[in-house]
């Protein structure tokens, strides 16, 4: 495991926190989740039949005794969670809605986080990224002045951190959507121990090139200042000039960002997605995440395709984000 994540399993353990797994059954989630709990990193919180996740476990030769494992259709506070989720609603769901929509696991395991009887969630192994953020966004919410959730991905290599967003979430931000991702960003990079210096990235260096899609990132720019005027920042950039010092000299020589970028916040989902990929892909760099940011507790998603140690990952991260809230 990488000095990353062995930082944060070190600051993590021992400070009874408590992560929601809405797919019980799923054999990674067992795996991930008993390593956890042996580990006394966190208390896991499984979620679904209880005898099928224990029957499970025990075939996979898996313990869970120092695991939680709750059924919906058995929980005994779920009077408690249905009062609350209608309020949360605002009248907008009936109370046999609430019942029927709460037997969903991830719906119940989003209202443990809300209700403090979990500090996060962790899904997506079996399920798909709507079906996590949903519930998520209706319940949890955004944090105050934060309009929208975005999706980053930690990429690492080695001693190399980078942070990239938004990979995951909003395909066509406006100008105010990426300031908001931008500094949104800088935060989750300071959880890494990254000391953020944010690029804005665009086909375009300062002003090289004249578009609409260029004009919005460069607008991006100036308020993502005016929210953070402290932040390192700056844009619009290519990646090169961002990323490599000789090329910035000659393509942004007045810039604060000198090629020495750590935080790249893409124009659209599309650039993200296919730039983090890239990066993975060619540039051999482990890709952590989507992270999920922007809510008030935090939730995160696993790809449908990840493996018992993504699922060991996400959670780690999951359980420094509730420690940092």
């Amino acid at each position: 495991m990488s000095d990353l994540f062995t930082g944060l399993k070190e600051k993590v353990s021992g400070q009874n926190i408590k992560i929601v797994f809405p797919e019980g059954l799923d054999e990674r989630i067992i795996h991930a989740a008993g390593r956890l709990a042996e580990e006394n990193v966190l208390t896991p919180i499984l979620i679904g039949n209880i005898e099928a996740i224990e029957s499970k476990a025990k075939e996979l030769g898996v313990s869970l005794e120092k695991a939680e494992i709750y059924d919906p259709s058995q929980f005994a506070m779920m009077d408690e969670l249905v009062a609350s989720f209608i309020e949360r609603r605002k009248g907008k769901v009936t109370e046999e809605d609430a019942r029927k929509i709460l037997l969903d696991e991830n719906y119940f395991g989003t209202m443990l986080v809300y209700s403090n009887k979990a500090d996060g969630l962790v899904s997506g192994a079996a399920h798909s990224t709507a079906d996590t953020v949903r519930p998520a966004l209706q319940i949890i919410k955004t944090k105050e002045g934060v309009r929208k959730t975005s999706g980053v991905f930690v990429m690492v290599r080695e001693e190399e951190k980078y942070v990239f967003a938004d990979c995951a979430i909003n395909i066509a931000p406006d100008a105010q959507d990426l300031a908001e991702i931008a500094v949104e960003s800088a935060k989750t990079a300071r959880m890494f121990d990254i000391e953020p210096r944010v690029a804005m990235l665009s086909f375009s260096t300062k002003g090289s090139a004249k578009s609409p899609e260029t004009e919005k990132v460069s607008a991006a720019v100036q308020e993502a200042k005016l929210r953070d005027p402290l932040l390192v920042l700056d844009g619009e950039f290519q990646f090169d000039a961002a990323f490599v010092p000789s090329v910035a000299k000659k393509k942004a020589p007045d810039s604060v960002i000198q090629g020495d970028a750590n935080v790249f916040v893409f124009p659209s989902l599309e650039a993200g997605n296919i730039g983090y990929k890239i990066a993975q892909r060619l540039g051999n760099f482990e890709a952590v995440g989507p992270i999920l940011q922007g809510l008030n507790r935090p939730v995160n998603d696993l790809s449908r395709g990840c493996n018992e140690e993504d699922v060991y990952k996400l959670s780690l991260i999951t359980a420094a984000q509730a420690l940092s809230q």
